[in-house]
């Protein structure tokens, strides 16, 4: 839940400066800013904690290195769509389609009480699953679609 902190804390940032210098908030600025830099941030980290991550992809997967690397890279490439207008919903789109399917993995990570940071099995299991991630992944959503589909 530490990383909402960076979406909302971002957004509302952007709402106060957007309002500052313009005169009133620029929402739609101001919402994809803070996804922009919530998905770069956990982008990044996919080079921090390459190992935990790869943890987390099913077994069924081969390369699971590449596919760390990979999401990683995809991830600092959607926050920047999202920043550019004319690529703004295509992005959200295909983010949205991103956050269902990366839900696989974060299930075998709660599942195997992966902990991505340590990369072992001290993680907090299934309760993670239902009171933060299953929240945060609708939150995450929801935010995606209300700033780059909704109101593009």
């Amino acid at each position: 839940m530490k990383l909402l902190v960076i979406l909302f804390a971002t957004c509302i940032l952007a709402l106060l400066g957007t309002f500052l210098l313009q005169g009133k908030p620029d929402f739609i600025f101001s919402g994809n800013l803070g996804m922009a830099v919530f998905i770069i941030f956990t982008g990044f980290s996919h080079f921090k904690f390459q190992k935990g991550m790869a943890m987390m992809i099913p077994d069924f997967m081969p390369a699971r290195m590449f596919w760390v690397y990979c999401t990683g890279v995809l991830e600092i490439a959607a926050g920047i769509g999202l920043m550019i207008p004319a690529i703004r919903e295509i992005t959200a789109i295909l983010l949205i389609i991103f956050y269902v399917l990366v839900f696989v993995a974060n299930i075998n990570s709660s599942r195997k009480r992966i902990n991505i940071f340590k990369a072992d099995y001290t993680g907090p299991g299934m309760k993670y699953l239902y009171t933060q991630r299953i929240p945060m992944q609708i939150i995450l959503i929801v935010w995606t679609w209300y700033f780059g589909i909704y109101l593009h």
